[in-house]
This record gives structure tokens, C-alpha cells and sequence, in this order.
């Protein structure tokens, strides 16, 4: 626990604002380009994200009275005070009605916009969903459904993104659209693996790669061309033939004008969960910021190396943190309550009993781990035992997809509450 709060520290949003963006006198600084604050008739902030809230109130600790308005959608609960942009709380991960009003306001507010406004958007986790604003004839049940029909089959987050873009008028490159002609200066805290612009909350101010014939080939990997709504379905078929407008692409001029930056991202929590395990005495092994695939396979390759360790003292001798980063995927079977982090300490869980001194901990950075209360969750190699003696079985809550009450009975979830940053998922495994 220790390790995984110190990680959350480092990736506060506040704190990864200020470092990027500076003040002095009337020059404004954004991670070494200036800008004359002179230059423009009015400031305006906008965004969406689960982080949203902590970005703004550091942007209002900056630019203060400069700011003319702002507008930002977060999840529910994630809240700051401030004094110039307005919250909007809305749903996540199925985006709902108040996310549809919420994106209105904002592209109202963009609509108004003259060539020498300044607009400083805040971009963190969670962006896509808490911005929707369905492209014509698509109604907000058809992208909750086409939202769900992704998460349920296992799709990872850029194809979910390549589809949520193309049946947006804000995604992939949108804002910007909106945006032109004035400035437009994007800060991004990622919560994406690799950290590519066009994917973090479907890159609503970058031009986006993907195309609608990305979408039909996602749609027919995944088996879901009989199940999509039939309004997205038609609007993926007419964009492949050419009768709609593609998303925005590199050397449009609507990108002229604009900066984005990435101010966090997971490789800083890693660092920092890296420097905390030596000061505590462990020996840590970074694997990597880039994990994805299946959650129950993902938990196999970290508990063959914790047995590695335990048996032949490789890749690193205990006492060992071995620490990684990314977004996993599950495929849901079940009809159980969890995430994938908890779904990687369960599975985790049954490959680590009978091993000694092992403890595994999985847990978003967000402080929410699928449509729970948890961030995540905790075992060790008496997990599987202790549940066993109160009449649980793992294998059943796991094939399930039921880690939340598995882990809710011992008492082992991980619960920290909005962290008011997302920068994927963390995950610690102790070894002596």
C-alpha cells in the first residue's frame, strides 16, 4: 500500500500542470513555447476527464482572473473547488444524458470562439467516455450499447476509441474542429499504453489514424456486425463508402494552431513505486509500462515469475517488488461484479497458494476499477485458503467474473477513494 500511494503522488495532477505550464509577466510558457497573453482577447478552458477537476484548479492557480470561462466534464464524485470553470459531473464508463448536455455546453462554447481566443483544454482517463456527443441519427442508448458490446467482448481501448471517434462530432480531432481558427493548447495526462495522442479520450484535439474501415474490421473481429445498433452500423458502411466525411488527418489546417502536450503518464508512477520498494529494502524489477491482453493470462506470466524468484532467485533476488504498468483487458463470461485489476489479484491469487511470502497488489490509479468502489485488490498465498474456510471458491467467483464479493468477503479490495488522476493500472508483486 505504501508503495502504491507514493506512486499516486507522483502522478498528481496539480503538480504535473504546474511543472508544464508558467506564467512571467505576460508570457505564458507551455513546456518551452511561449505565448504573449497580449495577443489574446479572451481565455477559455475546457476538457474531460476523470482528472479534470485537479487540472483545472491548478490552471486557475496560474492564469487566475485571466480566465474568462470554462467548462469541464468529470465523473461523478470527482470534484475540486474553483472559481472560473464550471464541473460538470457525468457518467463513466457508459456515458449517460448529463455527458450529452455537458459536451453541449462546451461545443457551444467553442462555436463562439474568435481567431484570437486562447482555449487551454485539460485531456486525463476516462475523457472519452465522460464527453459524448453522438454523431447524427446516433442516440446516446445506441453508444451506451456499442460502448458495452466493446467492453463485454474484450476489445482493447485503441479499437474502442477508433469506433467511439468515428460516431462523434467531438472525437478524433473534433474539438480542434470546433476550435479553429484560435489557439488551442492541449494538456494530456495519459492514461493509454505507448501514450499516442490520437487515442488518449479519443484524441479530440489531434488528428486521428484510424479510419471508418478500421471501425468495419473491429466490428467483424469481434463478431458484432448482427449486434451494433443499426444507426452505427450504417454509419460506419457509409463512411467506408466514401458518402461521409473522414475524421480529421495530419496536415489539415485546423491543426495549425494548436499545442498538446503530455504532462503524466504511467512510466512516472512505475518510477516512482521503483524508488519507494529500494528505500523500503526491496530489490525492484520494472517488467514494463506497456501490459496488455487478456487480465487471467497477463496474472499467469507475473505469478511464473514470482514462482521464478521464489525457486531460482531470477530475474532478481528476494526480497523483490516486481512492478508493471498498462491496461489489461477482460472478456466477461460471467455475471459477477469487478474489474481487471481485481480480476488480476484473484487469478493471481489461485497461481501463488502454496508459494511462501508472496503478495500481490493490482490497482487503477484512478481509484476505480470497472463499475466498483475499489481501486483493485490484494492477495497473498494464504488468499485462496482463507477463502476456502469461509465456503468461497475462487475458481467459481472467478469464472464468474466475481472478484469484487470474492475480495469484498476477506476484506481485501483496495479502496482509496477518487484519486483525481488515471494513468492506467499499477501492479506490485512482493517476494519475500
Amino acid at each position: 500500500m505504501e508503495i502504491f500511494i507514493h506512486a499516486l503522488k507522483a502522478v498528481d495532477p496539480i503538480e504535473a500542470v504546474k511543472r508544464c505550464l508558467k506564467v512571467e509577466g505576460d508570457d505564458l510558457t507551455v513546456n518551452g513555447k511561449t505565448y504573449s497573453l497580449q495577443d489574446y482577447g479572451h481565455i477559455y478552458v475546457v476538457g474531460a476527464g476523470k482528472a479534470g477537476a485537479s487540472m483545472a484548479l491548478a490552471v486557475e492557480a496560474i492564469l487566475g482572473d485571466r480566465i474568462t470561462k470554462g467548462v469541464i466534464n468529470v465523473k461523478y464524485g470527482y470534484l475540486s473547488e474553483l472559481k472560473r470553470v464550471k464541473l460538470n459531473e457525468v457518467g463513466h464508463p457508459i456515458p449517460d444524458e448529463k455527458g450529452v448536455s455537458g459536451s453541449q455546453e462546451i461545443a457551444g462554447l467553442l462555436e463562439r470562439l474568435g481567431e484570437n481566443d486562447l482555449v487551454i483544454c485539460l485531456i486525463s482517463g476516462g475523457g472519452s467516455a465522460l464527453l459524448p456527443s453522438p454523431a447524427e441519427g446516433i442516440t446516446l442508448e445506441d453508444k451506451q450499447k456499442m460502448t458495452n458490446l466493446l467492453l463485454e467482448c474484450g476489445a482493447n481501448i485503441n479499437e474502442i476509441n477508433a469506433i467511439r471517434k468515428h460516431i462523434s462530432e467531438l472525437k478524433g480531432g473534433g474539438l480542434a474542429r470546433l476550435t479553429y481558427p484560435s489557439t488551442l493548447i492541449t494538456l494530456i495526462l495519459s492514461d493509454v499504453v505507448g501514450d499516442p495522442l490520437d487515442v488518449i479520450a479519443s484524441g479530440p484535439t489531434v488528428p486521428d489514424k484510424s479510419t471508418f474501415g478500421d471501425c468495419m474490421a473491429i466490428l467483424k473481429k469481434y463478431n458484432l456486425l448482427e449486434k451494433v445498433p443499426q444507426s452505427i452500423k450504417g454509419r460506419i458502411q457509409r463512411g467506408v463508402n466514401g458518402e461521409i466525411e473522414e475524421t480529421p488527418k495530419t496536415g489539415s489546417p485546423i491543426f495549425e494552431k494548436t499545442q498538446n502536450v503530455i504532462i503524466g503518464s504511467n512510466i512516472i508512477a512505475v518510477k516512482s513505486a521503483e524508488q519507494r520498494a529500494r528505500e523500503l529494502g526491496y530489490n525492484p524489477l520494472i517488467l514494463s509500462t506497456s501490459i496488455e491482453g487478456e487480465t487471467r493470462e497477463v496474472a499467469k506470466v507475473h505469478a511464473a515469475i514470482a514462482k521464478e524468484i521464489v525457486k531460482t532467485n531470477h530475474p532478481i533476488g528476494p526480497p523483490a517488488c516486481v512492478i508493471s504498468g498498462g491496461e489489461t483487458t477482460v472478456t466477461i463470461r460471467g455475471k459477477g461484479l469487478g474489474g481487471r485489476n481485481q480480476e488480476f489479484v484473484l487469478a493471481s491469487a489461485l497461481d501463488i497458494q502454496g508459494l511462501k511470502d508472496v503478495v500481490v497488489l493490482s490497482g487503477g490509479t484512478d481509484g476505480t476499477d470497472g463499475p466498483t468502489d475499489a481501486a483493485g485488490a490484494i492477495a497473498d498465498v494464504d488468499t485462496v485458503r482463507r477463502a476456502r474456510e469461509l465456503g468461497l471458491d475462487a475458481n467459481v467467483y472467478l469464472e464468474d467474473n466475481d472478484s469484487y464479493h470474492f475480495f469484498e468477503k476477506l476484506e481485501d479490495l483496495l479502496i482509496t477513494g477518487p484519486t483525481n488522476t488515471n494513468v492506467m493500472d499499477l501492479r506490485l508483486i512482493l517476494v519475500g
